[in-house]
């Protein structure tokens, strides 16, 4: 079905330039068109003649002009308009539907089931639904613990994990905020600066100060130390201006 379809398509698309090109693949013959019209007015000469509309002598003088143009008429070249350069351009473009075909060949797939929108977009909200139902167990699970639950940071950090994963910034933000509060941990502190600065699209002052709580804690040879000393000094930098 999907290859009448496009067939249909090629042919309706390419239909209006076939036939203008075919109309004007007419041959022209000038030398012809000249005599045939030069020959017609010789016999409307020699009818005016007969009902009386000019004299013989008028008559004489026109029939031998219209004699001298059909003489050069004749010598001119008959010229026909080529048609070879219009047939290429016909069976270009009968092939671009060709082309086009063999192209989706090689990488399409016909034979696959259609993909409607709205059942995907059912199924999204269905995993929106889910991981909602996730995180609030999560959440109702974080709650009833123990603040000396040593399970209790972790739980945090993966509550803003995902948080994170689903766009939800202030929720993460939070939920990393409580993990720092029970145990001070430099990566998790950057993480949270870093989103912190993608939501506020600026390095604010607590932004600022966990980097430098992290740099401060971090060891010597931590491999994103340079990297957090530029946005410590970027951060600065935004601070100080006005």
């Amino acid at each position: 079905m999907i290859w009448l379809s496009i067939a249909l398509l090629s042919a309706i698309t390419l239909l209006p330039a076939g036939f203008t090109l075919w109309r004007r693949a007419v041959a022209r013959d000038e030398r012809s068109t000249a005599l045939a019209l030069h020959e017609a007015q010789l016999v409307e000469l020699d009818r005016d003649l007969d009902i009386g509309m000019i004299a013989p002598s008028e008559h004489g003088i026109a029939q031998l002009e219209i004699q001298r143009r059909i003489l050069v008429a004749d010598r001119a070249p008959a010229s026909m308009v080529d048609r070879s350069g219009r047939v290429k351009i016909i069976l270009a473009l009968a092939l671009i539907p060709l082309a086009a075909v063999a192209l989706y060949w090689t990488g399409g797939h016909p034979g696959f089931p259609a993909q409607p929108l709205q059942p995907r977009l059912e199924a999204l909200a269905q995993r929106d639904m889910r991981a909602n139902k996730v995180i609030a167990q999560l959440k109702d699970a974080l709650s009833k613990m123990s603040m000396s639950d040593p399970q209790l940071r972790q739980g945090y950090i993966l509550l803003g994990q995902a948080e994170a994963s689903r766009g939800h910034e202030q929720a993460a933000m939070d939920a990393w905020r409580k993990a720092l509060e029970l145990h001070f941990e430099p990566d998790l502190a950057i993480e949270l600066a870093e989103e912190q600065v993608r939501a506020e699209k600026h390095i604010s002052a607590d932004s600022l100060a966990l980097y430098r709580q992290a740099l401060d804690a971090a060891p010597k040879d931590a491999p994103w130390r340079q990297a957090v000393e530029q946005r410590i000094a970027q951060g600065e930098h935004e601070q100080e201006q006005p």
